[in-house]
């Protein structure tokens, strides 16, 4: 949770700094100089030194009951001085702060907190909660779920190793571990161990990589001034050189330096002879699925050229009597020139083409399992080496009348080599959902140079992987956001639909956060650049989704014990088949007119074995659970649902009872005052000022509505200046008091003034009575003790709630309201949406306790919500839906993020969970059943009755085709559609926000 806050902690820090206006000049904008940089920060920079380091303290808080308790916490300690940013986690009794400690130390914020009425204790070890990291791996050389299982496995015997996951379909590993215990390098060493290439994606360090292509570096002394060059800069890391490729790869830290200064610092040594560039490549990922397609398609090919003339010699020519006699001509003794030249063809494609099924097939056996190359392997070679003993026999023998299967592992070996070609061009479009992601950031952005009074001096375009952090950045009307960041001079509106969903253009200006890859409608906008790189909330998403399809399904465990005996069962009754028809013609347990011409009993009982092996695929299981995922998960990226794992897919699609959250889940969120009465004879600006004073030292969502609302009687609305209130007192879910203009004032709730002993009118009762019927909040003001007035606030229902839940009871589906809002209000949004069942009043905790309730009732429970109160509840529910996402996707700690706040999107995301475990049930249907089908078969099972057979080069062709369809299967998902009834929505006019 720390690294979370943390991480929402410097987004936060970078967003918002001195807003206050300055002024313009004719033909240049002007910017607050040093935006965003604190006192001390601007002070040290302007002196030419480094900007002191913040420095990270997390403490222990007891006694906060809810977010009003964290926001005077954090409201006290950033008041200090030299603190960065304070964030509170109210659920977890935490608050983590980023301090400079030449301004301010430990102590001083915790007797801070204290002073608060908090207790507070520093929490010494916080490398303990850092102590895990994160790397990435892409493996190749992985065939079935039998090579995933052996490398999960001995990740997971590295002492240091925490987790391990390894999926077949995206071929890559995700590993956490302890950076103290071991490194990742071992990590690395250990899959090469097991005879699977390892290559490392990304390594968990707080690091940002880049790697760089240098022109006019001739030797070896040139490259070695660069990387002297290079080191000498502050923030870089590591540096490795790559001379044949004048290639510089780095690792930085972004806060301190990045790609800029690099290539400058490049373009600026040795005379200003060398160039460079940000090196063309794509991700590791892509760049290997591209090598594996043209390696595949290149073994496919060569084998073709060699399998056509032993396939014509054998099964063709041979029906051709011109053509039958040449190759029937006698070499030596019976050895025939069709014998020869089938053995000459054939060989390269069995030893040379085929050699990637003897690697395979040498590492599983290597590590005590089996896996599909060790049934090629032995397939091919059965065929293959009893054809070379018949063709021995042949030239040492004047009578011997054997058959040569050449043909069999020719083609066995080139119809397993197209499978497998096909199949990784369709896995490749599995994962077409993180290309489009990574293809909504822009090539280029416009960066902006500016003078020491913030005037624009220079405009430059250049590769937008060269933004670093604090950059201004100019976005042109229909360009698309370059990075994250906020608007520093400008208006316009911006399409964020790739990022949050929302259709419609968001409104910015001076102060406004913008996302990366979202796209400027109208006005010009300078942006200031936050968050960059690995950072961005792009990439964040981009991580989100790839994590997703890396994790298993629960289901997917099935598949892997079956794998454990899957390959060695297919040998014992490939053993068994050839055994039985052995033995049987043997001892002429059947007719020998059974037995074809060509062959004999022994030879027809070697075929029906090697169709035995070769036609079993545990490809085909491996890959039923995890292509469905990525497909699943992609596409609901594409529809703004972000679901994490399989296993969010599996318990999504089994959800019966939906718990709702009302607040921001069923309302909008944003309460607004819709009604005032003044009990007493006084100005009505007077009295929202003195209630305006008191309720802007709140972070409460109502008291922010009061003070908005008092904002509109003001001609100074923008950035009004309210009297000072002393003795500010904030008493939790009932109020606020505070002394102003020398009068006591107390905004709250009935009992809070009722504890004040207090006298309330009828007329306000009447007032809040049916403010309550109307599903509105009553506020009672009170002056020098006597009740002046009642503000009435609503918190709108969102559009489309009622047919959303009306919708999800037609999909059988239970739906209940848990909120901590009062009865009154509770019942009447409830019985406007629907729903029957409500409990009010609720804290957290007890959210949390009805939801185990239900489940302990023999329901499966979805949670919706979107505040931190609701995160014990999204914890304990078998599937957590967080609504509202954007920039800080990163950190929801939901099973699946609903990223357009819509309340069509729960459907859409239970929807496409029921649909993606159709298709995983299909999958597991032909993979399963083609086995079960396609194994008796092949061992003859048909060939009494009928005579009918299947050769082992078909077999071979059967067992490529399986994982093809498999995955052709989950492919299928693409063209998911959301349910009718959303769109019916939208034809009756309801537009969902």
């Amino acid at each position: 949770m720390a690294a979370k806050l943390i991480a929402l902690a410097c987004f936060r820090s970078e967003g918002y700094g001195d807003l206050s206006p300055r002024p313009h000049y004719p033909s240049m904008p002007s910017y607050p100089k040093g935006k965003g940089v604190s006192t001390q920060e601007s002070s040290s920079v302007e002196q030419g030194s480094s900007p002191p380091e913040a420095e990270a303290a997390t403490f222990s808080v007891f006694g906060m009951t809810c977010s009003a308790c964290a926001g005077s916490v954090e409201k006290a300690v950033k008041r200090l001085p030299g603190i960065r940013e304070a964030v509170v986690d109210v659920l977890n009794n935490k608050a983590q702060v980023l301090f400079y400690p030449t301004f301010v130390n430990e102590e001083t914020i915790r007797e801070t907190i204290e002073d608060v009425g908090f207790e507070a204790t520093l929490i010494e070890d916080q490398m303990n909660e850092r102590a895990t990291q994160v790397c990435r791996i892409h493996i190749n050389g992985m065939t079935c779920t039998s090579c995933s299982s052996t490398i999960e496995s001995a990740l997971q015997a590295i002492h240091g190793v925490q987790k391990a996951q390894v999926a077949l379909a995206t071929e890559e590993a995700e590993v956490q571990y302890d950076p103290k215990i071991v490194s990742y390098t071992q990590i690395l060493e250990s899959v090469e161990d097991t005879g699977f290439e390892a290559i490392l994606i990304s390594s968990g360090e707080d690091i940002s990589k880049i790697a760089l292509e240098v022109d006019g570096c001739r030797t070896d002394h040139s490259m070695r001034i660069i990387k002297e060059s290079l080191q000498a800069l502050p923030g870089v890391q590591d540096i490795n050189v790559s001379p044949e490729l004048n290639k510089i790869s780095l690792s930085y830290k972004p806060d301190m330096t990045g790609p800029r200064n690099f290539i400058n610092v490049i373009e600026s040594t040795g005379s200003k002879r060398f160039q460079a560039r940000i090196y063309p490549e794509g991700g590791v990922r892509e760049t290997h699925r591209k090598d594996e397609i043209k390696q595949y398609y290149r073994s496919f090919m060569w084998s073709l050229i060699f399998t056509i003339p032993v396939f014509l010699t054998s099964m063709v020519f041979m029906y051709i009597p011109g053509i039958k006699n040449a190759f029937d001509t006698k070499v030596v003794n019976m050895l025939s020139v069709g014998m020869v030249l089938r053995w000459v063809l054939s060989t390269p494609v069995q030893f040379i083409i085929g050699r990637r099924f003897y690697i395979g097939a040498y590492k599983a056996l290597r590590h005590g399992s089996a896996n599909m190359d060790v049934l090629i392997a032995l397939g091919t070679n059965a065929a293959y080496f009893f054809s070379v003993y018949s063709v021995l026999r042949a030239a040492t023998s004047k009578d011997f009348k054997g058959t040569d299967f050449f043909e069999t592992s020719a083609m066995l070996i080139s119809f397993i080599l197209l499978g497998k070609y096909l199949e990784v061009l369709a896995k490749g479009k599995t994962s077409a959902a993180i290309a489009k992601l990574m293809d909504l950031a822009p090539e280029t952005a416009t960066l902006l140079t500016l003078d020491s009074e913030g005037n624009v001096m220079n405009e430059e375009e250049i590769d937008s992987r060269l933004i670093q952090k604090n950059d201004v950045i100019k976005i042109i009307p229909g360009a698309k956001v370059a990075s994250d960041g906020f608007v520093i001079w400008g208006q316009s509106h911006v399409n964020e639909s790739m990022i949050t969903g929302e259709a419609r253009p968001i409104a910015k200006r001076k102060g406004d956060t913008v996302i990366g890859g979202t796209v400027n409608e109208n006005g010009v906008l300078h942006i200031k650049a936050t968050r960059v790189g690995s950072e961005s909330a792009l990439s964040q998403i981009v991580r989100l989704v790839e994590s997703a399809q890396l994790a298993k399904a629960p289901v997917q465990k099935f598949a892997d014990r079956i794998s454990k005996f899957f390959v060695p069962l297919v040998i014992i009754l490939s053993f068994s088949t050839w055994l039985a028809w052995f033995l049987a013609g043997k001892f002429h347990w059947y007719p020998k007119s059974w037995i074809p011409s060509s062959l004999d009993s022994f030879e027809l009982a070697l075929q029906f074995g090697i169709s035995v092996m070769v036609i079993a695929c545990p490809c085909a299981l491996g890959l039923a659970t995890p292509t469905a995922v990525m497909v699943g998960t992609g596409v609901g990226a594409s529809e703004g649902v972000l679901i994490k794992g399989g296993k969010a897919l599996e318990s999504a699609h089994k959800v019966n009872c939906i718990v709702f959250d009302k607040t921001g889940t069923l309302t909008v969120g944003k309460p607004v005052v819709v009604n005032r009465r003044l009990l007493r004879n006084m100005l009505l600006q007077e009295f929202l000022e003195l209630t305006a004073a008191t309720e802007v030292n709140s972070e409460h969502p109502l008291a922010k509505a009061v003070v908005e609302y008092a904002k509109k009687f003001r001609e100074d609305e923008e950035n009004p200046v309210w009297p000072e209130a002393r003795d500010f007192v904030s008493i939790t879910g009932h109020g606020v008091k505070a002394i102003v203009r020398n009068k006591e004032i107390i905004v709250g709730n009935k009992s809070l003034m009722l504890s004040h002993n207090i006298a309330i009118p009828m007329d306000a009762e009447e007032i809040l009575a049916e403010a309550e019927r109307m599903a509105q909040t009553g506020i009672l003001v009170s002056i020098d003790r006597e009740v002046v007035g009642v503000l009435a606030i609503s918190d709108p229902l969102k559009p489309g709630a009622e047919e959303a839940i009306s919708i999800l009871k037609s999909m059988k589906i239970k739906s209940i309201m848990v909120t901590g809002d009062n009865w009154g209000t509770a019942n009447s949004i409830a019985k406007e949406v629907g729903i029957e069942t409500v409990v009010a009043e609720a804290k957290p905790e007890q959210k949390s306790e009805k939801v185990k309730d239900l489940q302990a009732s023999g329901y499966i429970v979805a949670m919706v919500g979107d505040g931190i109160n609701d995160s014990p509840a999204l914890v304990a529910a078998d599937v957590g839906m967080a609504i509202g996402a954007g920039t800080d996707i990163a950190i929801e700690a939901a099973d699946i993020v609903l990223m357009k706040s819509n309340l069509e999107d729960v459907i859409t995301a239970i929807d496409l969970s029921r649909r993606t475990f159709f298709h995983i049930r299909l999958n597991y249907i032909w993979a399963l059943g083609y086995n079960l089908l396609g194994i008796p078969i092949a061992a003859g099972v048909l060939f009494p009755s009928t005579g009918f057979r299947l050769p082992p080069w078909i077999a071979g062709a059967a067992m490529a085709a399986s994982s093809v369809s498999v995955v052709c299967c989950s492919l299928l998902l693409k063209y998911y559609k959301r349910p009718k009834k959303l769109d019916n929505l939208e034809i009756r006019g309801i537009k969902i926000e």
